[in-house]
């Protein structure tokens, strides 16, 4: 089942399966339309566009869905420390990595779990920045993950 909403950041197709959320997708959408036709009234999609607004408006800062994103064992324990980092938060690759118990060598594998992370905004990989201190690649575009950071940190888009 999937819906499309509108939000701050341009429209996003929300997919569940099974009961729980799959995916988050950015406009423009690139992935094919899931075989289910569209299921605004699905429960758990509703439940998710309704948290996406809030958090939108600043109202909600943690988000209390089903989740099933579906990737490999090392993506998983990847997008479960992404879960960690808070509302206005900020972690490096290498504090990620050294959260999984890893040095900084696996920077980039956790760079490239990130960026395969088909739940974004409520598995905050937006909040993943380079040891620097700058903004680094995001599937949604540099410009969203400006934005997400900037509501964070302000409170409102």
């Amino acid at each position: 089942m999937w819906t499309v909403i509108d939000s701050p950041i341009d429209e996003l197709r929300l997919v569940a399966q099974d009961g729980a959320l799959t995916a988050i997708e950015f406009s423009p959408f690139r992935g094919e339309l899931p075989i289910e036709e569209r299921a605004d009234d699905d429960p758990v999609l509703a439940e998710a566009a309704r948290q996406l607004d809030a958090y939108f408006t600043g109202e909600l800062q943690d988000f209390d869905l089903p989740l099933a994103p579906r990737g490999t064992q090392f993506q998983q324990q990847v997008w479960h420390q992404l879960v960690g980092i808070g509302w206005g938060e900020t972690a490096s690759y290498g504090e990620i990595a050294h959260r999984l118990g890893l040095t900084n060598a696996a920077s980039r594998a956790v760079g490239l779990a990130n960026g395969r992370n088909p739940i974004p905004i409520v598995i905050p990989c937006h909040r993943v920045i380079g040891a620097n201190g700058k903004l680094t690649g995001y599937a949604g575009g540099l410009d969203r993950k400006q934005k997400l950071l900037e509501l964070e940190s302000e409170g409102l888009f």
